[in-house]
Protein backbone atom coordinates (compact mmCIF):
# COMPACT_ATOMS: atom_id res chain seq x y z
CA UNK A 1 0.00 0.00 0.00
CA UNK A 2 2.86 2.54 -1.37
CA UNK A 3 0.56 4.91 -2.62
CA UNK A 4 -1.32 5.57 0.79
CA UNK A 5 -1.45 9.39 1.35
CA UNK A 6 0.17 10.91 5.27
CA UNK A 7 -2.51 13.88 4.87
CA UNK A 8 -6.74 13.13 4.11
CA UNK A 9 -9.06 16.04 3.22
CA UNK A 10 -12.45 15.14 4.33
CA UNK A 11 -15.01 17.72 3.20
CA UNK A 12 -18.27 17.50 5.06
CA UNK A 13 -21.52 17.43 2.92
CA UNK A 14 -23.98 16.32 6.08
CA UNK A 15 -26.22 19.61 6.46
CA UNK A 16 -26.72 19.77 2.63
CA UNK A 17 -26.40 15.95 2.04
CA UNK A 18 -28.86 15.10 5.38
CA UNK A 19 -31.74 17.93 5.42
CA UNK A 20 -32.07 17.63 1.29
CA UNK A 21 -33.31 13.77 2.03
CA UNK A 22 -35.03 14.18 5.36
CA UNK A 23 -38.70 13.82 5.01
CA UNK A 24 -40.05 15.87 7.80
CA UNK A 25 -39.18 19.70 8.46
CA UNK A 26 -36.31 20.40 9.92
CA UNK A 27 -35.91 23.64 12.09
CA UNK A 28 -33.87 26.06 10.75
CA UNK A 29 -32.12 26.86 13.96
CA UNK A 30 -31.28 23.30 14.52
CA UNK A 31 -29.32 23.58 11.04
CA UNK A 32 -28.06 25.96 12.27
CA UNK A 33 -26.74 24.53 15.15
CA UNK A 34 -25.29 21.13 13.63
CA UNK A 35 -23.25 23.64 10.95
CA UNK A 36 -21.94 25.49 14.79
CA UNK A 37 -20.94 22.23 16.02
CA UNK A 38 -19.29 20.66 12.93
CA UNK A 39 -17.19 23.72 12.87
CA UNK A 40 -15.30 23.51 16.06
CA UNK A 41 -14.12 19.71 14.57
CA UNK A 42 -11.48 20.50 12.84
CA UNK A 43 -13.30 20.07 9.53
CA UNK A 44 -11.79 22.83 6.25
CA UNK A 45 -14.64 22.66 4.16
CA UNK A 46 -18.74 22.35 5.18
CA UNK A 47 -21.43 22.25 3.11
CA UNK A 48 -24.32 23.91 4.39
CA UNK A 49 -27.37 24.21 2.26
CA UNK A 50 -27.98 23.62 -1.65
CA UNK A 51 -29.84 26.24 -3.85
CA UNK A 52 -32.36 24.26 -5.53
CA UNK A 53 -35.83 24.37 -6.20
CA UNK A 54 -37.83 24.20 -3.17
CA UNK A 55 -40.85 22.56 -4.79
CA UNK A 56 -38.70 19.32 -5.68
CA UNK A 57 -36.51 19.51 -2.56
CA UNK A 58 -38.32 21.08 0.17
CA UNK A 59 -35.53 20.37 2.95
CA UNK A 60 -33.70 23.29 1.18
CA UNK A 61 -36.36 25.84 1.49
CA UNK A 62 -34.83 27.52 4.00
CA UNK A 63 -31.29 27.40 2.37
CA UNK A 64 -30.92 31.45 2.48
CA UNK A 65 -31.94 31.49 6.26
CA UNK A 66 -29.18 28.61 6.83
CA UNK A 67 -26.03 30.36 4.82
CA UNK A 68 -26.79 33.70 6.64
CA UNK A 69 -27.50 32.12 10.17
CA UNK A 70 -24.40 30.30 10.86
CA UNK A 71 -20.93 31.74 12.89
CA UNK A 72 -18.03 31.52 10.84
CA UNK A 73 -15.58 29.94 12.40
CA UNK A 74 -11.56 30.68 11.18
CA UNK A 75 -9.85 28.10 8.87
CA UNK A 76 -13.49 26.77 7.79
CA UNK A 77 -14.66 27.57 4.35
CA UNK A 78 -18.63 27.17 4.11
CA UNK A 79 -19.74 26.23 0.51
CA UNK A 80 -23.05 25.14 -0.81
CA UNK A 81 -24.52 23.32 -3.84
CA UNK A 82 -26.61 24.48 -6.99
CA UNK A 83 -27.08 22.82 -10.03
CA UNK A 84 -28.10 25.50 -12.46
CA UNK A 85 -27.36 29.46 -12.65
CA UNK A 86 -30.51 30.85 -10.93
CA UNK A 87 -29.11 28.59 -7.88
CA UNK A 88 -25.72 30.24 -8.62
CA UNK A 89 -27.26 33.68 -8.42
CA UNK A 90 -29.15 32.47 -4.98
CA UNK A 91 -25.49 32.02 -4.14
CA UNK A 92 -23.82 34.54 -4.71
CA UNK A 93 -26.31 36.76 -3.38
CA UNK A 94 -25.95 35.90 0.29
CA UNK A 95 -23.15 36.88 0.59
CA UNK A 96 -21.68 34.80 3.34
CA UNK A 97 -20.73 31.56 1.14
CA UNK A 98 -17.40 30.40 -0.36
CA UNK A 99 -17.69 29.90 -3.19
CA UNK A 100 -15.51 28.23 -6.46
CA UNK A 101 -16.50 27.50 -9.80
CA UNK A 102 -16.72 23.81 -11.14
CA UNK A 103 -17.41 22.04 -13.96
CA UNK A 104 -20.55 19.68 -12.93
CA UNK A 105 -20.77 16.48 -15.23
CA UNK A 106 -23.31 12.91 -14.98
CA UNK A 107 -22.16 10.04 -16.20
CA UNK A 108 -25.58 8.83 -16.56
CA UNK A 109 -28.68 10.29 -18.63
CA UNK A 110 -31.55 8.79 -17.24
CA UNK A 111 -30.29 10.33 -14.18
CA UNK A 112 -29.58 13.42 -15.21
CA UNK A 113 -33.13 13.70 -16.51
CA UNK A 114 -34.35 12.78 -13.08
CA UNK A 115 -31.93 15.73 -11.08
CA UNK A 116 -31.53 18.02 -13.26
CA UNK A 117 -33.89 17.78 -16.18
CA UNK A 118 -31.42 18.03 -19.14
CA UNK A 119 -29.48 15.59 -21.04
CA UNK A 120 -25.94 14.97 -22.00
CA UNK A 121 -25.96 17.36 -24.88
CA UNK A 122 -27.72 20.68 -23.28
CA UNK A 123 -25.34 19.71 -20.04
CA UNK A 124 -22.47 20.94 -22.08
CA UNK A 125 -23.70 24.26 -23.09
CA UNK A 126 -25.14 24.67 -19.69
CA UNK A 127 -21.37 23.66 -18.53
CA UNK A 128 -19.72 26.22 -21.21
CA UNK A 129 -22.15 29.17 -19.89
CA UNK A 130 -21.78 28.20 -16.15
CA UNK A 131 -17.77 28.44 -16.68
CA UNK A 132 -18.31 31.78 -18.34
CA UNK A 133 -20.45 33.04 -15.46
CA UNK A 134 -18.01 32.16 -12.89
CA UNK A 135 -15.47 33.96 -14.46
CA UNK A 136 -17.38 36.62 -15.03
CA UNK A 137 -18.13 36.57 -11.07
CA UNK A 138 -14.37 36.92 -10.87
CA UNK A 139 -14.28 32.99 -9.23
CA UNK A 140 -11.65 30.06 -9.90
CA UNK A 141 -12.86 27.15 -11.74
CA UNK A 142 -10.29 24.14 -10.66
CA UNK A 143 -12.46 21.43 -9.57
CA UNK A 144 -14.75 19.31 -11.40
CA UNK A 145 -17.44 16.43 -10.50
CA UNK A 146 -19.13 13.58 -11.99
CA UNK A 147 -22.47 12.40 -10.90
CA UNK A 148 -23.32 8.68 -10.85
CA UNK A 149 -19.61 7.59 -12.13
CA UNK A 150 -19.97 4.05 -10.82
CA UNK A 151 -23.44 3.29 -12.11
CA UNK A 152 -26.97 3.77 -11.65
CA UNK A 153 -30.17 2.45 -10.62
CA UNK A 154 -31.88 3.37 -14.11
CA UNK A 155 -29.24 2.78 -16.50
CA UNK A 156 -27.00 -0.24 -14.77
CA UNK A 157 -23.35 -0.07 -14.28
CA UNK A 158 -21.46 2.04 -16.12
CA UNK A 159 -18.24 1.60 -18.30
CA UNK A 160 -14.74 3.24 -17.56
CA UNK A 161 -14.41 4.56 -20.86
CA UNK A 162 -17.79 6.29 -20.74
CA UNK A 163 -16.33 8.05 -17.72
CA UNK A 164 -13.23 9.09 -19.36
CA UNK A 165 -14.68 9.94 -22.73
CA UNK A 166 -16.63 12.46 -20.19
CA UNK A 167 -13.26 13.64 -18.34
CA UNK A 168 -11.98 13.85 -22.03
CA UNK A 169 -15.32 16.88 -22.86
CA UNK A 170 -14.78 18.59 -19.17
CA UNK A 171 -10.86 19.38 -20.06
CA UNK A 172 -12.62 20.16 -23.56
CA UNK A 173 -14.68 22.56 -21.70
CA UNK A 174 -11.86 23.89 -19.36
CA UNK A 175 -9.60 24.87 -21.88
CA UNK A 176 -12.07 26.94 -24.08
CA UNK A 177 -12.41 28.54 -21.57
CA UNK A 178 -8.92 29.35 -20.19
CA UNK A 179 -8.82 27.29 -17.10
CA UNK A 180 -7.21 23.94 -15.90
CA UNK A 181 -8.76 21.40 -14.18
CA UNK A 182 -6.85 20.41 -10.77
CA UNK A 183 -9.11 18.42 -9.34
CA UNK A 184 -12.34 15.67 -10.27
CA UNK A 185 -14.27 14.15 -7.92
CA UNK A 186 -15.98 10.97 -8.68
CA UNK A 187 -19.63 10.92 -7.44
CA UNK A 188 -21.28 7.09 -6.68
CA UNK A 189 -24.41 9.00 -6.56
CA UNK A 190 -26.82 5.35 -6.47
CA UNK A 191 -24.04 3.36 -4.28
CA UNK A 192 -22.79 0.85 -7.33
CA UNK A 193 -19.28 1.46 -6.65
CA UNK A 194 -17.19 -1.39 -5.00
CA UNK A 195 -13.39 -1.55 -4.15
CA UNK A 196 -12.37 -3.06 -7.08
CA UNK A 197 -14.25 -0.83 -9.11
CA UNK A 198 -13.14 1.99 -7.13
CA UNK A 199 -9.53 0.61 -8.39
CA UNK A 200 -10.52 0.38 -11.69
CA UNK A 201 -11.53 4.16 -12.41
CA UNK A 202 -8.95 6.03 -10.09
CA UNK A 203 -6.57 4.04 -12.12
CA UNK A 204 -7.57 4.60 -15.28
CA UNK A 205 -7.88 7.98 -14.68
CA UNK A 206 -4.74 8.69 -13.15
CA UNK A 207 -3.25 6.60 -16.22
CA UNK A 208 -4.46 9.46 -18.36
CA UNK A 209 -4.25 12.08 -16.37
CA UNK A 210 -1.10 11.52 -13.89
CA UNK A 211 -1.38 15.60 -12.71
CA UNK A 212 -4.83 15.21 -11.78
CA UNK A 213 -6.13 15.07 -8.06
CA UNK A 214 -8.54 12.73 -7.92
CA UNK A 215 -11.30 12.81 -4.94
CA UNK A 216 -14.18 10.45 -4.06
CA UNK A 217 -17.85 11.12 -3.14
CA UNK A 218 -19.22 8.14 -1.33
CA UNK A 219 -22.46 7.07 -0.59
CA UNK A 220 -23.30 3.97 1.66
CA UNK A 221 -26.65 2.95 0.67
CA UNK A 222 -25.15 -0.52 0.07
CA UNK A 223 -23.13 -0.73 3.13
CA UNK A 224 -19.69 -0.55 0.80
CA UNK A 225 -18.84 3.65 1.61
CA UNK A 226 -15.98 2.79 4.26
CA UNK A 227 -14.38 -0.44 2.64
CA UNK A 228 -14.78 2.04 -1.19
CA UNK A 229 -13.19 4.59 1.04
CA UNK A 230 -10.31 2.17 2.03
CA UNK A 231 -10.01 1.22 -1.56
CA UNK A 232 -9.32 5.15 -2.76
CA UNK A 233 -6.73 5.14 0.20
CA UNK A 234 -4.72 2.37 -1.26
CA UNK A 235 -5.04 4.21 -4.47
CA UNK A 236 -3.42 7.43 -3.14
CA UNK A 237 -6.77 9.60 -3.18
CA UNK A 238 -6.40 12.15 -0.57
CA UNK A 239 -9.99 14.40 -1.04
CA UNK A 240 -13.07 12.37 0.54
CA UNK A 241 -16.87 14.16 0.94
CA UNK A 242 -17.53 12.83 3.78
CA UNK A 243 -21.44 13.19 5.82
CA UNK A 244 -21.95 13.65 9.11
CA UNK A 245 -23.30 10.19 11.46
CA UNK A 246 -23.93 8.97 7.73
CA UNK A 247 -27.03 11.72 7.05
CA UNK A 248 -28.74 11.52 3.68
CA UNK A 249 -29.42 10.62 0.22
CA UNK A 250 -29.87 11.91 -2.90
CA UNK A 251 -33.92 11.93 -3.29
CA UNK A 252 -33.44 11.18 -6.93
CA UNK A 253 -31.91 7.97 -6.83
CA UNK A 254 -34.57 6.10 -7.01
CA UNK A 255 -33.99 3.61 -3.54
CA UNK A 256 -36.71 2.66 -1.27
CA UNK A 257 -33.88 3.65 1.37
CA UNK A 258 -30.67 5.13 1.79
CA UNK A 259 -28.00 6.44 3.67
CA UNK A 260 -25.60 9.69 3.18
CA UNK A 261 -22.28 9.73 1.83
CA UNK A 262 -19.61 7.53 3.49
CA UNK A 263 -19.78 8.47 7.53
CA UNK A 264 -17.43 11.28 8.41
CA UNK A 265 -16.74 10.10 12.09
CA UNK A 266 -15.94 6.90 10.88
CA UNK A 267 -13.76 7.49 7.82
CA UNK A 268 -11.96 9.94 10.51
CA UNK A 269 -11.62 6.94 12.52
CA UNK A 270 -10.13 4.55 9.95
CA UNK A 271 -7.64 7.50 8.92
CA UNK A 272 -6.57 7.67 12.54
CA UNK A 273 -6.27 4.03 12.50
CA UNK A 274 -3.57 3.79 9.77
CA UNK A 275 -1.74 6.51 10.80
CA UNK A 276 -2.96 9.29 8.18
CA UNK A 277 -3.52 13.14 9.19
CA UNK A 278 -7.38 14.57 9.14
CA UNK A 279 -6.51 17.48 11.57
CA UNK A 280 -10.35 16.41 12.80
CA UNK A 281 -10.72 16.17 16.27
CA UNK A 282 -12.31 12.49 16.30
CA UNK A 283 -14.31 12.92 20.14
CA UNK A 284 -15.70 16.31 18.94
CA UNK A 285 -16.86 14.78 15.66
CA UNK A 286 -18.96 11.94 17.42
CA UNK A 287 -20.65 14.91 19.88
CA UNK A 288 -21.74 16.71 16.20
CA UNK A 289 -23.07 13.40 14.83
CA UNK A 290 -25.21 12.55 17.97
CA UNK A 291 -26.28 16.15 17.85
CA UNK A 292 -27.37 15.24 14.11
CA UNK A 293 -29.58 12.42 15.15
CA UNK A 294 -31.12 14.56 17.85
CA UNK A 295 -32.34 17.03 14.87
CA UNK A 296 -33.62 14.44 12.49
CA UNK A 297 -34.95 12.37 15.19
CA UNK A 298 -34.33 9.01 14.65
CA UNK A 299 -31.28 6.53 14.68
CA UNK A 300 -28.22 7.70 11.83
CA UNK A 301 -25.81 4.81 10.97
CA UNK A 302 -22.54 6.38 12.09
CA UNK A 303 -21.09 3.67 14.02
CA UNK A 304 -18.15 4.94 16.06
CA UNK A 305 -20.41 7.74 17.49
CA UNK A 306 -22.29 4.91 19.26
CA UNK A 307 -19.24 2.71 20.36
CA UNK A 308 -16.58 5.29 21.03
CA UNK A 309 -13.35 5.54 18.95
CA UNK A 310 -10.02 3.16 20.01
CA UNK A 311 -7.77 5.82 21.39
CA UNK A 312 -10.29 7.05 23.59
CA UNK A 313 -10.91 3.25 24.94
CA UNK A 314 -7.01 3.55 25.59
CA UNK A 315 -6.59 5.83 27.20
CA UNK A 316 -9.52 4.29 29.74
CA UNK A 317 -6.75 1.03 29.64
CA UNK A 318 -3.75 2.96 30.22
Amino acid sequence: MTDVPTQVRINEEGPREGFQFERGPIATDAKIALVDALSKTGLRQIQVCSFVNPERVPGMADADAVATGFARHEGVAYTALWLNERGFERALAVGTLDLAGSISMGASEAFMWRNQNRGFAENTVVQDRMVKRYLAAGLKVERASMMAAFGCNFEGDVPVARVLDLVEETMRIAAANGVAIKVYSFADTMAWATPDRVRRLVGAVRERWPELQVALHLHDTRGMGIANAYAGLEMGVAIFDASIAGLGGCPFAGHTAAAGNVCTEDLAFLCAEMGIETGLDLEALSAAARLAEEVVGHPLPGSVMKAGSLAARRRELA
